[in-house]
């Protein structure tokens, strides 16, 4: 739902942004676009989840989704409460991507902000229309608006990635970054087949394979092999995460928001799609590779991917396929040939 523009006065004295977001980390990149264009005229209020302030760009503060002056736009005396019209008086221009579907808090933040705060849907209405794209459209973004995401890594997340790549003698060695797991168990490539390309990666590349382990990697289970295989980089904050992905060869993973955060940091990106689309969720980056095995059912919607009785977009994605494909990558090709003593 989009609501109607502030008035000529106030969009020409705009100071400061207030920006609501909802979403996970995938979501959070695809947006960032958006954001940068915000943020590259006004100073941007963002709230959002918190530890997006580890990669959020200059002139943009990020608080909590969950603070107060948010969570409090869902109750009907919401209208009539001094204190939040009085923070939504601080700002000269207010964009939602939150609860655009709840027309409670709609009417009470149009109320609030005298009708000038501009909500819009969180999905884009087709599936053919990349997320990136959506948000971009919201702001009516002129045609030659960056449509990738540029983050800047932190010094301090920096010199600790130099001494984490110090300590596990990394310096001298191909890194391959794999991250098996994702927002949904469906669309995790299956275990074992990660094993087989970390195996390829060590006896063709001589490479060290870095496992990156969160929340998500531990919900899945049966990553154990994946751990006795790897090094173990687990529970960093978003800013670490950055500083190692950006120090690798290769990364290689599923639909996820690390793999959106590793196509924006301009590393060669491997993307195992099985479920979701593409053309809607593929990380917009510079030397970005989507694997998928194309099926008539593939993609489908979240719900029939959450029934699948034989995933076979995934299971039937086989290790020697995905790593035809890695072998034909030019970063591969380079680190095969030096492995041979071929010189570049």
């Amino acid at each position: 739902m989009s609501t109607k523009r502030l008035n000529a006065s106030k969009v020409n004295s705009i100071r400061r942004t207030c920006v609501i977001f909802p979403g996970a980390l995938g979501d959070f990149i695809c947006f960032l676009p958006a954001l940068q264009a915000l943020a590259h005229t006004v100073a941007v209020d963002l709230f959002a989840r918190s530890e997006f302030a580890e990669i959020a760009p200059k002139g943009v503060i990020v608080g909590a989704i969950e603070r107060p002056e948010i969570t409090r736009l869902f109750r009907p005396e919401s209208i009539a409460d001094n204190e939040l019209q009085k923070f939504f008086d601080t700002y000269d221009a207010v964009y939602s991507w939150f609860a655009s579907r709840d027309e409670n808090f709609v009417l009470r933040l149009l109320a609030l902000t005298d009708g000038g705060a501009r909500v819009f849907p969180f999905r884009a209405a087709s599936n053919q229309a990349h997320q990136t794209d959506h948000y971009l459209g919201c702001l009516n973004a002129p045609a030659g608006t960056p449509r990738e995401p540029v983050i800047q890594l932190r010094a301090e997340a920096v010199a600790w990635a130099d001494s984490f790549w110090s300590q596990h003698a990394l310096r001298r060695r191909p890194v391959m970054v794999i991250a098996p797991g994702s927002g949904a168990r469906e669309k995790n490539w299956p275990s074992e087949f990660f094993l087989a390309v970390i195996h390829w990666w060590k006896e063709a590349i001589d490479g060290m394979v870095l496992l990156l382990s969160g929340p998500v990697e531990q919900d899945r289970g049966g990553i154990e092999p994946l751990q006795s295989s790897c090094i173990v980089a687990g529970d960093l904050n978003l800013s670490r995460v950055a500083a190692l992905l950006a120090r690798s060869d290769l990364y290689l993973g599923n639909d996820s928001g690390v793999s959106h955060l590793c196509a924006a940091l301009g590393v060669r990106t491997a993307v195992v799609f099985g479920p979701s689309d593409p053309v809607q969720w593929a990380p917009r980056g510079r030397r970005v590779t989507v694997l998928r095995r194309g099926i008539e059912c593939s993609p489908c919607h979240e719900l029939i991917m959450k029934r699948c009785p034989h995933r076979a977009c995934l299971s039937e994605l086989h290790p020697a396929q995905i790593i035809a494909t890695l072998e034909e990558l030019p970063e591969v090709v380079t680190l095969t040939r030096q492995k041979a003593g071929i010189t570049v």
